[in-house]
């Protein structure tokens, strides 16, 4: 067994990391599965101790989700229509009893392609805050998570919080998920958006498709090409081939590279009629 520390001060976990490289340990919902039937000797340093990393706050233009925020309070949490996204996502992340111990940044920094809250942060244009004992930096999502299980945190480093920035419009939000199954499945693929609508025309589209490649992609072309448009039903007919061109997905056991194109496909036409629906 390893060494394992749970502090109750930021500034002394910073020191820790700052001394050797260990794993950070939040919900464990990851960890734990991935180590069965061997030997924990990890240094761990366990961050569920310190409270100034839990909770969610509006934070004026943005706001402020703690590293360790579990999936089950941003379900219970009042937050603006904008999030209903995430809220949907948090619902899919395993069942109960792993909402209520997995946390947002463990959930990011485990980088798993298809991790179901990465897509609806992208789609809200989020960033991550990483703390050091030299100092803080901002990085936004997109380029925080580098690969398949690989970000851009440094050794030294710790996920302190997610940030959202408010919409500049009325926005409305989305998730849809494709699994084998209905429940408590690992996704085929995940899809997310967020539409800002002004004057019943789209004034800003951010979607965002996770398990279709290493790293979960925002669709650019599609979202230039909604720029502009009357927010109204059949909104995702304007859904073609051409705008999922960035994404790499892979054939495996849960289903084959085209199959899981035409399914983004499909899902994403679904949720911009969806939300053009609700929007009109």
């Amino acid at each position: 067994m390893g060494l394992y520390l749970r502090p109750t001060d930021l500034a002394e976990a910073l020191a820790a990391l700052a001394e050797s490289p260990m794993t950070v340990l939040a919900g464990g919902t990851d960890f734990y599965p991935a180590r069965v039937g061997r030997a924990l000797d990890d240094d761990i340093l366990d961050i569920t101790a310190l409270a100034s990393l839990s909770g969610i706050a509006d934070a004026g233009d943005h706001f402020r989700i703690g590293a360790t925020t579990r999936w089950s309070d941003i379900i219970a949490a009042e937050l603006p229509n904008w999030f209903d996204g995430l809220k949907l996502a948090a619902r899919e992340v395993g069942g109960v009893q792993i909402q209520n111990a997995g946390t947002i940044a463990g959930n990011l920094c485990n980088a798993s392609p298809a991790a179901d809250g990465v897509p609806p942060l992208l789609a809200l244009d989020a960033a991550v805050e990483l703390a050091s004992r030299g100092g803080k930096r901002v990085l936004p999502l997109a380029s925080f998570i580098t690969g398949n299980h690989r970000t851009a945190r440094a050794p030294q480093e710790l996920l302190t919080a997610v940030l959202v920035p408010k919409p500049r419009c009325k926005a409305r939000a989305g998730f849809a998920k494709l699994g084998a199954r209905k429940y408590l499945v690992i996704s085929i693929v995940v899809a997310a958006a967020v539409l800002e609508v002004a004057e019943g025309r789209i004034a800003a589209a951010r979607i965002a498709v996770g398990a279709c490649s290493p790293v979960a992609q925002r669709l650019r072309d599609l979202e230039g090409t909604l720029r502009g448009r009357r927010c109204a039903p059949g909104l995702g007919r304007t859904v073609e081939a051409v705008h999922l061109a960035g994404l790499a997905p892979i054939d495996d056991i849960r289903g084959t590279a085209v199959y899981r194109s035409d399914a983004a496909r499909t899902l994403i036409a679904r949720l911009l009629d969806d939300l053009a629906g609700a929007a009109a």
